[in-house]
């Protein structure tokens, strides 16, 4: 017995959002791999940049464990991109601050960065660019802010077959 799939009532707005966010990063990755980078090491390296932050906060901002944001910062280390150095307020705690090369290759990474972004929302008329974008800062600032806790961690949707 051959079992009917139920109607869809709605967009499969899960795969439309995750399907092109996951082309997003890897176009991304692409882009920064040319110089070196990867997009945690972006991340880290223009966040560092912005103010003075730990190694805590800014594995938060970047959505990254403890052992993902140690392995970045060994990375921009050894690279003599970023060092870590007392805080200038908590003597107990540890920063991260960029290098002067550091700063520099953040500098060209978010030109890289800005080209990816320009380059995908470049493929849509104006007037869809910027419904698209109003669209998007409200749901991720209202409806799709805050993740719920879910009993199993959720993964990527599998690539459809056209």
């Amino acid at each position: 017995m051959t079992a009917i799939a139920p109607a869809r009532t709605e967009p499969d707005l899960s795969f439309l959002l995750d399907h092109a966010g996951h082309v997003l990063r890897t176009q991304m990755a692409a882009a920064l791999a040319e110089i070196g980078l990867t997009a945690r090491m972006h991340c880290v390296l223009v966040h560092a940049l912005e103010e003075e932050r730990t190694q805590i906060q800014l594995a938060e901002l970047g959505d990254m464990d403890k052992t993902t944001m140690v392995v970045t910062v060994d990375a921009l280390e050894k690279a003599g991109l970023a060092e870590r150095r007392p805080s200038s307020t908590d003597r107990r705690a540890r920063i991260i601050a960029v290098t002067e090369k550091g700063a520099e290759v953040a500098r060209q990474s978010q030109e890289i960065a800005d080209g990816v972004h320009q380059a995908a929302l470049g493929a849509l008329p104006d007037d869809e660019r910027e419904v698209l974008l109003r669209a998007m800062n409200r749901l991720v600032t209202g409806h799709l802010a805050t993740p719920v806790e879910a009993p199993q961690a959720s993964r990527r949707a599998r690539h459809r077959t056209k």
